[in-house]
This record gives C-alpha cells, sequence and structure tokens, in this order.
C-alpha cells in the first residue's frame, strides 16, 4: 500500500511562484491564479497510478511527475479549484486514505542572511532558477520535510511580502525554499512561510 506522504492543495499560485514553476516543469505549464495540488507518495513508482487517477477523473493538467526511488511527487493545476479538489478526492478514495493520512510537516532548518555578501550572492544565484539575489539583500533558506510541503510555503511568502523566489525544491528527502528581498519584506515573508507549515495537520512520521 502506497504511502500518503505529502497532499497539499494550493488556491492560488502567485506570479512568481507560477512564474518559477514554468522554469523547471517539464509537462503543463501553469499560470498565475490557478489552483494546485501537490501529492507525494512512496515508493517512488506509485506515483504513476496516482497521476493516472488523477487525470482520468477530471480535466486537471499535470504539471510536474517526479520518480525517485524512494519518493514520487506530483503537481497538477487548474482554473478551477473544484476539479483540483476532486482529483485530490479521486487519488485519497483509490489509495484508501484519507487528507489527514499524510505526514505533518517539519521544518528541519529555517536561516534568514542578512546584507549578503557578493560572493555568497554569486553563489546563489549560479544554482537558482527563479529570480536573481544582489549583495546587500536578505536571504531566507527554509528545509521542510517532507519535500512537497516546500510548494505552499514559498507560495504563501509570496503571498504576505514583496519576495523574489530564488529556488524551490518540492521532491526528494527534503524540500527547500529560498527567497530573496529587503529584510522588511524577508522578515514578514519567511514568518508566512513557516506558519503555512504549522497550520498544516497530519499523522506524525518519519518524514
Amino acid at each position: 500500500m502506497a504511502e500518503l506522504r505529502c497532499y497539499v492543495f494550493i488556491d492560488s499560485l502567485q506570479p512568481q511562484f507560477a512564474s518559477f514553476l514554468g522554469t523547471v516543469a517539464q509537462g503543463f505549464l501553469p499560470v498565475p491564479g490557478q489552483a494546485a495540488l501537490f501529492v507525494e507518495v512512496a515508493p517512488g513508482m506509485d506515483i504513476m497510478q496516482v497521476t493516472d487517477v488523477a487525470l482520468k477523473a477530471t480535466d486537471v493538467k499535470p504539471g510536474m511527475m517526479i520518480i525517485e526511488r524512494m519518493y514520487g511527487m506530483l503537481e497538477v493545476h487548474s482554473d478551477s479549484q473544484a476539479d483540483v479538489r476532486q482529483a485530490g478526492n479521486a487519488i485519497l478514495e483509490s489509495l484508501g486514505l484519507k487528507e489527514e493520512d499524510r505526514i505533518k510537516p517539519e521544518i528541519t532548518s529555517s536561516q534568514v542572511i542578512r546584507n549578503i555578501s557578493d560572493y555568497h550572492t554569486q553563489l546563489i544565484n549560479r544554482t537558482r532558477h527563479g529570480d536573481l539575489i544582489v549583495p546587500g539583500q536578505t536571504l531566507y533558506v527554509l528545509e521542510v520535510a517532507p519535500a512537497g510541503y516546500a510548494a505552499i510555503a514559498a507560495n504563501e511568502a509570496e503571498k504576505a511580502a514583496d519576495i523574489n523566489v530564488l529556488e524551490v525544491r518540492a521532491f526528494g528527502s527534503f524540500g527547500r525554499v529560498y527567497l530573496g528581498g529587503e529584510e522588511r519584506d524577508i522578515e514578514v515573508g519567511y514568518r508566512a512561510a513557516e506558519q503555512a507549515i504549522h497550520s498544516i495537520a497530519g499523522r506524525p512520521g518519519r518524514a
């Protein structure tokens, strides 16, 4: 039986996060304002069945399907929140699980680096897929497990503050979010990201 590691609904993709997904997704690219669902299961190959169920249940588009040996992740999106929720319900029914059977996320690292140095910015910029960070700005880095919850952390941070989405990794053993901007904006954004993680209910489990 598949283990439901992450199940998280996003009501409205924010402009930067949606655009970021367009740089890393290999499926049908989302646009700002659409609803999205991120699902992560174990073992990884079980995401094939999850994807089949979601796409046959309703008119959602798959943005990402990532299969690793241990974990599999699916992202689907639509202009219709109802369609995304219906796809999610079909997934849960097929697995014989409920939303609360997901693992409750845990923040494993949360760091704010103020007045970032010039060489440090170059290291970040070389590996990011989103916006740039420049010397003197503030960098925020979040690590969370399971990985899929990084998506809602980034999206909620952008809702709350004028920040730049540098990088979001929402698959694998740990999810990571890199945000940049002015200190006052990062202070607001990172608290929104953490609150989004803390507000998700689920079962305790090894992430």
